[in-house]
């Protein structure tokens, strides 16, 4: 139990960012707003583990996090106060024509991220920190539009990022990163029956 406690006490930054994390994934499967709020002060937490870490890549998707969470209040908002709005943004479902562009646009920042960290930083694992990035940066976009695929592509996301967390000893994120992969799970299927009510 001393090693437990003594561990926490090191890392208590990356404890918390693993807590507020989690709660914003609890509430983004239940489509309660207040995610957003949790969605920005995880990001200011993990820029600082990342940084500190040598995640570059996952260090700066960290200010996309801070700015996507604030254009995802204001989208939800907004939808929440039409007038024929009951129950806020509805859940959708991605076009063959969208997931073939957003699945172009996930390679294509890998590729430049990829890039970019082997030429102008000391990353060890340019391309998996890039992928995972990159990956990031659609999923979000698509969680500020609340479309249902956007949890398929985290179980990807999160696949890899377990990985890396292990080889990086961020113990704590490791098992957050599991969690998220079962809630990912549960996540697509609660917001696919929110879809089927509303078709």
């Amino acid at each position: 139990m001393e090693i437990i406690l003594s561990w926490i006490s090191v890392n208590w930054i990356e404890v918390a960012a693993a807590l507020v994390s989690f709660t914003y994934v609890i509430l983004t499967i239940k489509q309660i707003i207040w995610l957003w709020f949790f969605g920005i002060l995880s990001a200011i937490l993990y820029a600082w583990v990342y940084e500190h870490s040598g995640f570059y890549a996952g260090m700066a998707l960290q200010a996309y996090y801070a700015i996507i969470s604030i254009y995802g209040w204001f989208h939800w908002s907004a939808k929440a106060k039409e007038p024929d709005a009951d129950a806020g943004l509805p859940v959708t479902r991605v076009s063959s024509r969208l997931l073939i562009i957003l699945i172009l646009l996930w390679l294509v920042l890998w590729m430049v991220i990829s890039y970019l960290l082997k030429e102008y930083t000391n990353s060890t694992i340019p391309y998996w920190d890039a992928f995972t990035a990159s990956g990031g940066i659609v999923a979000t976009w698509m969680l500020a539009r609340k479309i249902l695929e956007q949890w398929l592509f985290w179980i990807i996301i999160d696949s890899v990022s377990i990985g890396l967390y292990l080889w990086q000893e961020l113990y704590a994120t490791t098992i957050l990163f599991l969690v998220y992969i079962i809630m990912a799970i549960v996540g697509y299927r609660q917001w696919r029956k929110a879809w089927k009510t509303i078709v």
